[in-house]
C-alpha cells in the first residue's frame, strides 16, 4: 500500500459571528493512512490542541475565543497546516475619554480608548472639522484599542471641544472631550 501525504480538501472559511453565538468549523482531509485532524486556537492564552476531530463546535462564543484557528491534517508521512480566523463581532464601545487641562506652551494629550472586534478605526474632530494626520503641532497615534491626540505646544487656539469617532464595519460611536486651559 502506497503512503499518501495528507491533503486538506475542505476547511471552513473566515466567519464573523456575534458574541454568544455558536460556530461549527470543518476540516476534511484525504491521505493514506487516514490523517488525524487537530484544531488549535492561535492565541497567547491557548494551550495545546482544543479538538481532535474533523468538526470543531464552539457554543456561546466569548471575546477570548475570537481570533485565528488552525486546522491540521497529519499522518506518518507529512503534516499540513492551513489557518483561518474567526471573529466574534462587536461594534466599537468607547471605554475612556477624559477632558484634559493644559497650560499654554505645554504638551497636551487627549486619549480615546475603545473596545471593538474587529478593532476600531479612529478619527478626531475639533468642532465639526476633521483633524488631519500631519497637521502642524499635532500627532495622531492610532492603535488597535486606543487613539492618542498629542499637542506638542498648546496654544489658546487649541482649546475647545474635540470628538473621537471609533468605527468598524459593524457601526461607530463617538465621545467628546475638552482641552482647556490651566494656570
Amino acid at each position: 500500500v502506497t503512503a499518501v501525504s495528507p491533503k486538506i480538501i475542505e476547511i471552513s472559511s473566515d466567519i464573523s459571528i456575534n458574541e454568544g453565538g455558536n460556530v461549527s468549523l470543518t476540516c476534511i482531509a484525504t491521505g493514506r493512512p487516514d490523517p488525524t485532524i487537530t484544531w488549535r486556537h492561535i492565541s497567547p492564552k491557548a494551550v495545546g490542541f482544543i479538538s481532535e476531530d474533523e468538526y470543531l463546535e464552539i457554543t456561546g462564543i466569548t471575546r477570548e475565543q475570537s481570533g485565528e484557528y488552525e486546522g491540521s491534517a497529519s499522518n506518518e508521512v507529512l503534516g499540513i497546516d492551513p489557518q483561518f480566523p474567526i471573529f466574534p463581532t462587536d461594534p466599537p464601545y468607547i471605554s475612556d475619554a477624559k477632558s484634559t487641562g493644559v497650560p499654554v506652551g505645554q504638551k497636551g494629550i487627549l486619549l480615546c480608548e475603545a473596545s471593538a472586534v474587529p478593532s476600531a478605526n479612529f478619527q478626531w474632530y475639533k468642532d465639526d472639522k476633521r483633524l488631519a494626520e500631519g497637521q502642524k503641532g499635532l500627532k495622531v497615534e492610532n492603535k488597535a484599542f486606543f487613539s492618542r491626540l498629542t499637542f506638542f505646544n498648546v496654544s489658546e487656539q487649541d482649546y475647545g471641544n474635540y470628538t473621537c469617532v471609533a468605527s468598524n464595519q459593524l457601526g461607530n460611536t463617538n465621545a467628546s472631550m475638552i482641552l482647556y486651559g490651566e494656570s
